[in-house]
């Protein structure tokens, strides 16, 4: 198989592993190639994808290789997710997620006792749209649970690493969660910001 027809392959792989991506590795044992050559198609599938009239483009994360969205589209995105009928992130819920985002790992109740209500509604949103996920049990009475932020949270808004979170004192400092939360959602110009 000549090598232009493994672009295919791999886009389609890309595709099919959905937020979880694939690694170089994965890769070259699937296609059964070398790294080096996988790295080459992945190089000359980037350029590509940069030409004006491609909507996708290839994102790495975390050492793992992702089929991503244009971020110049984003305004389009949006109003796909402004249009009836599409579920959005409530203010609890992106409160929620900014103080994760930043406090990481976090009990609920820390949570909780920053936002100064409730927030099990808001956790169960955030875990089930895959941005917050367990990340193991505090040493403490009861051993509850402490959330981090996901991969599919560094897709969504386009971060390698958690050290491209903008830091709290460049967002502003407030003294009110919801601020913080506004504040940081509008960085990265949030689809669900509006809400």
């Amino acid at each position: 198989m000549e090598l232009e027809k493994y672009k295919a392959i791999i886009e389609g792989l890309l595709f099919a592993s959905g937020e979880e991506g694939v690694t170089r590795k994965k890769l070259s044992d699937i296609l059964e190639l070398d790294q080096k050559t996988v790295q080459q198609l992945i190089d000359e599938m980037h350029e590509e994808y940069q030409e004006v009239g491609r909507g996708l483009t290839i994102m790495e994360s975390q050492g793992t290789l992702h089929l991503t969205t244009k971020p110049e589209h984003a305004s389009y995105y949006k109003k796909l997710l402004d249009t009836p009928g599409s579920t959005r992130l409530s203010q609890a819920a992106l409160e929620t997620l900014a103080i994760i985002a930043y406090q990481q790992p976090i009990t609920r109740v820390e949570v909780d006792d920053l936002r100064g209500v409730k927030s099990d509604r808001a956790i169960q949103t955030l875990v089930n749209r895959g941005l917050i996920e367990e990340k193991g049990r505090k040493d403490a009475i009861g051993r509850p649970i402490l959330y981090g932020t996901t991969k599919g949270f560094l897709i969504y808004f386009g971060l390698t690493s958690m050290e491209e979170l903008p830091p709290l004192s460049e967002l502003k400092q407030q003294d009110d969660v919801e601020g913080e939360a506004d504040l940081f959602f509008e960085k990265f110009e949030d689809p669900f910001a509006d809400e």
